[in-house]
């Protein structure tokens, strides 16, 4: 079974993020980036499926520019077979991806296609679910456990009240929730042997795909200062805080 995990470049988790003088978006020259964190975890969730003899190849792709190849060596130190990059200068959204990702689809006739649930760039969540639709395939999103029996996938998900477990005829769509595993630690020796890997280039504009936007982004602000909070010595006190400034009928 082939399974194609599709992951993305974003800003360093660990780093916080600043806006363009302009508000035009999210400053990122100079900024650490790195893999989608929920993308880790669709990489960790492939190479277990292959670890238990039930994949024979992982392939992780992305979406950008020539940059992005760090995120793919990240995938292939991870243990990921092999590496496709979709070269393009345009800053795709998520029906963009999910088109591109399609055209790829075709191409590798992967039995499982594995990607996180959000990108923690735009935290759209909208991606696996449009692949799925396009595809025309049975999708899980918000993953926590996987289990592959024959050619049936048994996907356990956290919903509102509590969890649910989905079965799937393969090929599928399974987006990861932070949930379904620790991603593996990657050992400097795997990253060296990593650089050394080729990686299959493709130019979006070959796969003749409607990349173009839908949506166009105004302004990026940052939230606005939360109010000081008050320091209230009773519940009598508090009582009288939410009756007098929330207008509550108490």
């Amino acid at each position: 079974m082939k399974i194609l995990v599709a992951v993305k470049r974003v800003v360093d988790y660990n780093v916080k993020v600043r806006i363009n003088a302009d508000a035009s978006d999210v400053a990122t020259d100079g900024v650490k980036m790195g893999i989608n964190p929920f993308d880790e975890n669709a990489i960790e969730a492939a190479l277990q499926l292959k670890e238990q003899g039930k994949a024979s190849e992982i392939i992780a792709v992305s979406l950008g520019t020539n940059a992005n190849q760090d995120v793919l060596r990240h995938a292939l130190a991870m243990g990921a077979d092999r590496a496709i990059l979709v070269e393009t200068d345009s800053k795709l959204q998520p029906l963009a991806v999910a088109k591109l990702l399609q055209a790829i689809v075709a191409q590798e006739q992967p039995s499982l296609i594995l990607l996180g649930k959000q990108a923690i760039d735009d935290d759209a969540g909208q991606t696996g679910q449009m692949l799925a639709a396009l595809l025309d395939y049975p999708q899980a999103t918000f993953a926590s456990h996987l289990q592959l029996e024959n050619n049936e996938l048994l996907v356990t998900r956290e919903v509102d009240g509590g969890t649910e477990t989905l079965a799937l005829n393969l090929p599928a769509v399974v987006t990861a929730d932070l949930r379904l595993n620790d991603p593996r630690f990657v050992k400097l020796p795997n990253l060296m042997m990593a650089r050394k890997k080729q990686i299959t280039t493709l130019n979006a504009a070959e796969l003749v795909v409607d990349t173009a936007s839908r949506l166009t982004l105004i302004k990026v602000a940052e939230p606005e200062a939360r109010k000081a909070g008050m320091m209230v010595t009773s519940v009598e006190q508090l009582l009288r805080q939410l009756r007098d400034h929330e207008g509550i009928n108490l």
